[in-house]
């Protein structure tokens, strides 16, 4: 406790601070022209970042972030401590709820659990699971399975994370895999493929930003998709992450925070306290007899029109002579909203025409199901909130700005990688991230490449190896920031604490994103071949988790397990 009053002390010290230094630029100004881009636009989301691992409470920290920025952005009066609090709402919330992308997200987000909420009270999960657990039996093969997963919806992140997440989490459950583990494996599959997958609605949303990033390059005139594909064995992270994923599952070990989470787990067998999610719970198993349980396509039928669905969407609103081309043009967030109130009405149709439930279970499955998203819902929307607050502070244009003088041809690759996981990580936003820096940094590489006088083909190679750091730096930086709405998305579909999610995800998030600076190095300043850099890459990702990964024993932390290792010390 005395700690987190420290905590709140040291926040209200700097708000003065930043509150008396902006004051003197905003002076004789009415906006926060003064000291946009300055060091006070790191505030807001350092601020929601440290209360969130403080308290462990996620609406508390990003309100605070975001009410910490509606300050900054006033006239700091005494009286301005009290509107600014009001103006959060509505000068940065609400505009937020209102965007249409937002809100279709968010409806989404609800008409998906609907969906897993009628499907599970309709016995069509647990079919898919008794189904499942015939081929699978042990907690690799379950890990295992999750990850693959990933492949199969790779069009978008967000339904990746939502179809995997919830349709693997009963199997998890039960083979009891940590909800951690399970988050991380969600997490880490969804961004990263949809990033190097040919067709994705985040590779057309990239296409887009080159492209309006190529307008301000003279004489530049190869396709913004062709930059796309050139670009592609330069992402090392999202490579690197598919990777350590389908080995960290494969191999059943794990290390650092993940590894804790494990062994509380297997500790909580015998400490309810430390059974959170009543993995554990007194007659699980029996319980679970209990509840209904019908054939397995009662929960795939639904899952599969999800899928077909959104991408029927993605071809009706898109257009062109072109795949590519439709995707780039496709309105993904209508598309994902109409696969998902089809799934939706398809659980409906089959679990009342087999009456499975009657329309008032099924409908209660559903509101049931709706609720548990709520949560994450507003988390979702302050989040939003809070990477207004930076694109309205100049956050991104600070850390360019403190990077600008260090950029050299040859180095600006792996600098603007870890500037976009910084920025990503403070923003709590991959696409923003991706927004706001690649109409800097291609135009920046084009013109530094030019300016230099290096040969044209090696300007290429930095502009490629750009694009791909501004993207794998802002998956990054998304899945380190407790504020990120994927990050968020994940800890919903898992039903894992949004918190401890963060907590283990970072250290293998850390570990690939270090590998991957390397890597950026190695490629163009040292001038290594990239099917090199990948081998040696794939080594050290083996040799890190077979040296810091341990496959933890249950049976250790049983009481008999905690005497028998007393007994050997004594002896």
């Amino acid at each position: 406790m005395k700690k987190k009053i420290a905590v709140l002390i040291g926040i209200c010290s700097i708000l003065i601070l930043a509150s008396q230094q902006t004051w003197a630029f905003a002076q004789g100004s009415e906006s926060v022209s003064g000291f946009f881009g300055t060091w006070v636009s790191l505030l807001p989301p350092l601020l929601a970042i440290v209360v969130a691992l403080t308290f462990k409470q996620v609406l508390f920290a990003l309100f605070i972030g975001v009410w910490s920025g509606a300050f900054l952005s006033g006239d700091f009066t005494f009286s301005w401590l009290f509107g600014s609090f009001f103006h959060s709402m509505t000068d940065f919330i609400v505009p937020q709820v209102a965007d249409g992308g937002h809100a279709s997200i968010i409806v989404f987000t609800l008409l998906i659990g609907g969906m897993v909420g009628i499907i599970t009270d309709n016995g069509g999960t647990r079919g898919v699971i008794k189904a499942i657990t015939r081929f699978i039996r042990t907690k690799r093969q379950g890990q295992l399975a999750t990850s693959l997963m990933g492949f199969i919806v790779f069009f978008d992140d967000y339904a990746n994370t939502m179809v995997v997440g919830n349709s693997m989490r009963p199997l998890t459950d039960k083979l009891r895999i940590s909800r951690a583990k399970l988050a991380y494996l969600v997490d880490a599959t969804a961004a990263p493929i949809a990033t190097v997958a040919l067709i994705s609605t985040w590779i057309g949303a990239m296409v887009g930003y080159i492209a309006d990033a190529e307008e301000k390059m003279p004489n530049f005139n190869e396709a913004a998709y062709s930059v796309f594909i050139s670009s592609l064995p330069y992402n090392f992270y999202a490579f690197f992450t598919i990777l350590f994923v389908i080995l960290i599952a494969a191999s059943g070990r794990d290390y650092g925070t993940m590894l804790k989470a494990r062994i509380n787990l297997y500790k909580a067998k015998h400490d309810p306290a430390l059974d959170t999610y009543n993995l554990w719970k007194d007659k699980i198993e029996k319980d679970e007899e209990k509840k209904k349980q019908s054939h397995w396509l009662n929960a795939v039928l639904p899952i599969l029109t999800l899928v077909i669905g959104t991408i029927a969407g993605l071809f009706v609103t898109g257009s062109g002579d072109s795949i590519q081309d439709i995707i780039e043009s496709a309105d993904s967030y209508l598309a994902l909203v109409w696969g998902a109130i089809a799934s939706l009405a398809v659980a409906i149709v089959i679990t009342i025409i087999q009456k499975l439930l009657d329309s008032e279970n099924t409908l209660e499955g559903m509101m049931k199901g709706m609720y548990t998203m709520f949560d994450g819902c507003l988390i979702l929307v302050l989040a939003w909130s809070l990477s207004a607050v930076t694109v309205e502070m100049g956050t991104a244009e600070y850390l360019m700005q403190i990077f600008g003088d260090s950029l050299n041809p040859f180095w600006l690759p792996a600098i603007v990688l870890l500037l976009s996981a910084l920025t990503a990580f403070a923003t709590g936003s991959s696409w923003s991230t991706m927004g706001i820096l690649m109409p800097l940094v291609v135009p920046l590489a084009w013109e530094v490449g030019n300016n230099t006088g290096i040969e044209t083909a090696l300007t290429l190679e930095i502009i490629y190896a750009s694009v791909s750091a501004v993207l794998a730096g802002s998956v990054w930086g998304d899945h380190c920031s407790p504020i990120s709405d994927t990050t968020i998305l994940s800890s919903i579909a898992t039903q894992c604490d949004h918190v401890e999610h963060v907590n283990t995800q970072l250290p293998y998030a850390m570990t690939v994103g270090l590998i991957s600076i390397a890597a950026m190095i190695s490629a163009l300043v040292l001038n290594v071949p990239i099917w090199i850099i990948y081998i040696v890459g794939i080594l050290l990702i083996v040799g890190i988790i077979y040296k810091f990964g341990k496959v933890p024993d249950p049976a250790d932390y049983t009481p008999e397990g905690k005497q028998a290792a007393v007994t050997s010390l004594d002896g």
